[in-house]
């Protein structure tokens, strides 16, 4: 048995960890909101789409769409219909099938009567076998890879070796872009050529959601409850955490689902990571560390205006498998670039940026998880004090609340995607709910993730989807 002083100054310890840590992250949060708020407010935004055609459409160059697909014949013709429908003056749409087991690559042939076609593609950077390349008479912006399976970062790479623009978009093949997200995501390249070399804009879930022949028709919110989590995660996540980070230029994300870069800067710094799960966040850091070396000036950014709308899990065992994974690609990003962290040479990204990576992902998860667990032990066994317990209780709860509905205000200043009040009425209790078992099970699964990193794992998992339906 243990001494019970023992016992107690241990108690006093872990305790003393857990809201520490809370403290920090929460004061990380509580920045990130005024910064975004800041942003939001001093940065005006041009509403209508005719305003933004008659500015940027003769200025914006050329667009590559790179949307790598596995297995995705549920919503693969939608999603590419809507590229093919966007208002923009110069761009084509690369869809590179990597190696599907379904039938996404019929699907493709079928829809858009392709036929094998020949296409220059350099080498700059390495990738999977090309078994083929396709396009149509039909549909001349349009061609598609068929490559032997090597995972997204693969697939990526061999759709920017194909690609022909100065510029490509990389993008999930489940997801569907609103009409001028391009026009509007552009408009960094545009505003500051010199400087720009990516662009990220805001993801949102297409769950709930009319969509028809590749275009959103009507916004809602999904009847399903983790859906309606997700909803507010992703609203916190971008209108937030990301337009902050990229006004004090520590952004460290740009996310996989949507996001524009400069072809030429993402060849410098070696293309995709292959072997990786986290390649989004992981092509991010590397252009920092590039430029910095470099001593470049340059910007990478995120912009609220453009939309990109993708279809979240609805069933637990799928987002486990998602939250897992992307809880290991952050903690194989931090420490492959650990030589970063609070290192002068790379500014912010490295101080802030590698910061917030150290408290939210490597030891966030653990701390929560321990604050669950050992805090109401130790208040059940005697061991704390009244005081301890309930500053506990509210640090967990309180804070992440505000936190979540502040950032719901923010969208409703400056996106307005939902169409009725009583979705923000849903979402604000959605926020105060997600406190009481949603957010516990998701440090457990990130803990998993971590465990998982630690083991080596790289496993992708199979991500369970309904498509998008329509034709």
């Amino acid at each position: 048995m243990f001494d019970p002083d023992t016992l107690s100054v241990v108690a006093v310890w872990v305790t003393i960890f857990v809201i520490g840590v809370g403290l920090m992250q929460n004061t990380l949060y509580a920045l990130q909101l005024l910064i975004a708020w800041r942003s939001m407010v001093s940065q005006p935004k041009i509403r209508r789409t005719s305003i933004l055609w008659r500015r940027y459409a003769d200025l914006a160059p050329p667009i590559a769409l790179i949307s790598p697909a596995y297995n995705e014949e549920r919503s693969i013709v939608q999603s590419v219909r809507s590229l093919m429908a966007l208002r923009y003056a110069s761009f084509e749409v690369i869809v590179v099938n990597d190696g599907s087991k379904d039938a996404t690559l019929e699907r493709l042939i079928e829809a858009f009567d392709l036929k094998p076609v020949k296409r220059p593609a350099d080498r700059s950077l390495d990738h999977q076998p090309v078994r083929g390349i396709y396009g149509s008479e039909l549909h001349p912006e349009l061609i598609v890879v068929d490559k032997e399976n090597g995972g997204k970062a693969d697939a990526l790479n061999a759709g920017i070796n194909v690609s022909r623009a100065p510029i490509f978009c990389s993008m999930d093949a489940d997801s569907v872009l609103e009409s001028d997200a391009l026009l509007r995501a552009v408009k960094p390249f545009v505003d500051d050529p010199g400087r720009t070399i990516a662009v990220g804009g805001t993801v949102r879930l297409a769950n709930g959601c009319e969509i028809r022949d590749g275009e959103v028709v009507s916004t809602g919110l999904s009847r399903n409850l983790l859906a309606l989590f997700q909803t507010v995660e992703y609203v916190r996540a971008f209108l937030m955490a990301r337009l902050a980070w990229s006004r004090i230029g520590a952004l460290t994300i740009i996310s996989g689902a949507f996001g524009l870069f400069r072809r030429g800067a993402v060849i410098e710094a070696g293309g995709y990571t292959v072997g990786t799960v986290g390649e989004d966040m992981e092509l991010v850091i590397k252009l920092h560390k590039q430029f910095r070396k470099a001593s470049t000036d340059y910007r990478i950014a995120y912009i609220s205006e453009p939309i990109c709308w993708t279809e979240a899990p609805e069933d637990l065992r799928t987002l486990r498998r998602q939250r897992e994974r992307w809880h290991r690609g952050s903690l194989e990003t931090f420490f492959r670039h650990k030589d970063m962290f609070l290192n002068p040479r790379y500014g912010r990204v490295g101080s802030l940026g590698f910061l917030n990576i150290l408290l939210i992902d490597v030891i966030g998860p653990l701390a929560e998880v321990l604050g669950y667990i050992l805090v109401p032990l130790f208040y059940a066994l005697g061991l704390l004090s009244v005081d301890y317990f309930l500053a506990f209780l509210a640090l967990s709860f309180t804070f992440g609340i505000t936190i979540s509905v502040f950032a719901l205000i923010l969208e409703e200043l400056s996106l307005k995607r939902f169409s009725r009040a009583g979705d923000l009425v849903i979402l604000g209790a959605v926020a105060v709910l997600e406190n009481f078992g949603y957010r516990q099970l998701n440090n457990f699964w990130r803990l998993r993730g971590t465990w998982q990193y630690l083991r080596g794992s790289q496993q992708w998992g199979e991500m369970k989807r309904k498509g998008f339906g329509g034709t």
